[in-house]
């Protein structure tokens, strides 16, 4: 293996371009198939962003270096190559090496832009599964019309899902008379299941985003145990969370930005309300008109 010294050279010379072979792949990119495998923490995407987009030093500094660099500790790095499948960090290194001393794409904003597409291209995929499942909308459509059919109906998000519940549980009230938002675990999430299954409630929604929160299996788990269906929008179709399920939608997160992204789960869930306003056009339209009438009465909203 060439000194650190030798290594920046190659890999500076490769950078001018100068020595770039033409039928590697672009670092970038071989980054991004390592690392898009295993599902990562928020701390663990910043090493490996702060490595896609600073491959060619990055891959010659020390453990200490590089914690310094990102802004974590040292453990979170040795942590971080277990994740990716590496012994440890000496051997994450040698891999990263051996990127670095290949051909470049480009310059590090151009890595750095081209990051965020590969996010935008991540998204693009999931709709593109979603949509292949949507070539039989059976499914969505019955469990639109249970929803519909369950008074009261519970929506349950907790943690990094809370936005997504939100999202529905705020649209849902204009076409449903009696929809419950739950937001918190623990007991607040148990009395609101339990109370809700009292009022005569059939079914719950539930949300669940990764990292995937031990609040929301055992609050599933409640709700099963007092007699609430639960469709439950995940990432995976199997795990957990889909085993206590009645019926589980399972589509892709965006996960190459420290956070995740919800744009085939947000599609998921409008088609879920769609369903629920083709189930009783009827009450839909009169909730509808009724919500106009008021948001017009009292200027909810800014005109055009």
């Amino acid at each position: 293996m060439p000194s650190p010294q030798q290594a920046r050279a190659q890999a500076s010379a490769i950078t001018s371009g100068r020595t770039a072979p033409a039928a590697e792949a672009a670092p970038t990119s071989r980054l991004r198939e390592l690392f898009d495998g295993p599902r990562l923490s928020p701390g663990q995407r910043r090493i490996a962003q702060y490595l896609i987009e600073h491959i060619t030093e990055a891959a010659f500094l020390s453990i200490t270096e590089l914690a310094d660099r990102v802004g974590v500790s040292q453990p979170s790095v040795t942590r971080f190559a277990a994740a990716v499948g590496f012994s440890g960090y000496p051997a994450l290194r040698e891999r990263l090496q051996s990127i670095a001393l290949s051909s470049l794409a480009g310059p590090g904003e151009e890595n750095r832009a081209n990051e965020l597409q590969a996010a935008v291209d991540g998204e693009i995929q999931n709709l593109e599964n979603l949509r292949r499942d949507f070539a039989d909308p059976d499914r969505v459509i019955h469990v639109g019309r249970e929803l519909s059919r369950s008074t009261p109906l519970t929506v349950l998000g907790l943690r990094i899902s809370v936005s997504l519940a939100e999202y529905f549980g705020y649209a849902a009230r204009r076409i449903h008379p009696d929809v419950r938002l739950v937001t918190l675990g623990g007991s607040v999430a148990y009395d609101a299941l339990l109370q809700a299954r009292e009022a005569g409630g059939s079914w719950v929604l539930a949300f669940a985003m990764p990292r995937h929160s031990q609040e929301t299996l055992n609050a599933v788990r409640v709700a099963r145990g007092a007699g609430l269906k639960v469709a439950l929008v995940t990432d995976l179709a199997l795990g957990p969370l889909a085993d206590e399920a009645d019926v589980t939608f399972a589509t892709g997160t965006g996960s190459r930005l420290v956070f995740d992204s919800y744009a085939a789960p947000g599609v998921l869930a409008a088609a879920l309300l769609q369903a629920m306003t083709d189930a009783d056009p009827e009450r839909t339209q009169a909730r509808l008109e009724k919500y106009e009438q008021l948001s017009d009465q009292h200027q909810f909203f800014l005109k055009d």
